[in-house]
C-alpha cells in the first residue's frame, strides 16, 4: 500500500530505467516530485524498499532495482487492502464542450462524524449530514457509512487528514484490515486491525504513532475500510 509520493517515485524510476538501463540520480528524482530536498527522496526509497517494492543493491551508484510493482503500474495484484481513491480535484484538461455528459452512479451516505487517525477521540457521534459516494465503493452485503479523517497517523497507507473514509458496519475484521475501533467503549480510532493471542494490536501507518495494544474484550470492531474519497 503505497502513498501517492511513494507511487509517483515508483512511476518515475521504473520509466527511467525502462527507457535508459539504469535508475535517476537522487537529484533527478528530487526535480521529479519536485521536493526542496534529497531526505524527502531517501525516505520514499527507504519506504519502498521496506514495502518489497525495489532493492538497494551495496557499494553501486545508482544501483536501485525494482523488485515488483503495483497493480496500478502494471504489476500483479498483491493481497490486502488498497483504498479506491476519487479525487474530488479539478480533471487537468477541459471537457471538451460538445463531449457527452458523464453519469456516475452514487447514493447517499450518512456521514456520521469525525475519526481519529491519530489519537483516539470521541466514539462515532449520530448521522448529521449525507455523503454523495460512488456506487461501486459499496459491496453488495451490509451496510455502509461515512466518517471524516483527523489526524495523520494513516498517511502511510494512503489516508490523510480531511479525507472521507467509506465503512462497511461490521464486528468482525482480519488481519491487516483497516477498522474503526471503538476503544473501551468511548475512543474510536481509525487503524490496522491486527490480533496477537487474547489481544488486539491497533498498528498506525505513520512511524510517528505507537502500535497500542489492548485486552480484546476492549476494542470493539465497528467497521472495515471499503473507500476513501479525496477533495483538495
Amino acid at each position: 500500500m503505497l502513498t501517492k509520493k511513494q507511487l509517483d517515485l515508483l512511476e518515475f524510476i521504473h520509466k527511467r530505467v525502462q527507457r535508459d538501463g539504469v535508475p535517476p540520480s537522487f537529484d533527478e528524482m528530487k526535480i521529479a516530485l519536485d521536493l526542496r530536498s534529497k531526505s524527502g527522496i531517501h525516505r520514499l526509497i527507504t519506504a519502498l524498499e521496506e514495502r518489497g517494492f525495489i532493492r538497494r543493491l551495496a557499494h553501486r551508484a545508482r544501483a536501485i532495482e525494482i523488485v515488483r510493482l503495483p497493480e496500478s503500474l502494471g504489476g500483479a495484484s498483491t493481497a490486502g487492502f488498497s483504498p479506491r481513491v476519487i479525487d474530488g480535484d479539478r480533471p487537468d484538461t477541459p471537457r471538451p464542450a460538445n463531449a457527452d455528459p458523464v453519469s456516475v452512479a452514487a447514493i447517499e451516505l450518512p456521514l456520521v462524524g469525525r475519526i481519529a487517525a491519530g489519537v483516539p477521540i470521541e466514539a462515532i457521534s449520530d448521522s448529521a449530514h449525507q455523503v454523495a459516494v460512488p456506487q461501486q465503493m459499496i459491496s453488495t452485503t451490509g451496510e455502509h457509512y461515512a466518517l471524516e479523517v483527523k489526524g495523520d497517523s494513516m498517511i502511510e497507507a494512503g489516508i490523510n487528514n480531511g479525507d472521507v473514509v467509506v465503512i462497511r458496519e461490521t464486528s468482525t475484521a482480519n488481519n491487516g484490515d483497516i477498522v474503526v475501533a471503538l476503544v473501551e467503549d468511548h475512543e474510536a480510532t481509525l487503524k490496522r486491525f491486527m490480533r496477537r493471542g487474547n489481544a488486539i494490536a491497533l498498528e498506525a501507518a505513520n512511524p510517528a504513532y505507537e502500535t497500542r495494544v489492548f485486552p480484546d474484550d476492549k476494542v470493539k470492531v465497528q467497521g472495515v475500510l471499503v473507500g476513501l474519497i479525496r477533495t483538495y
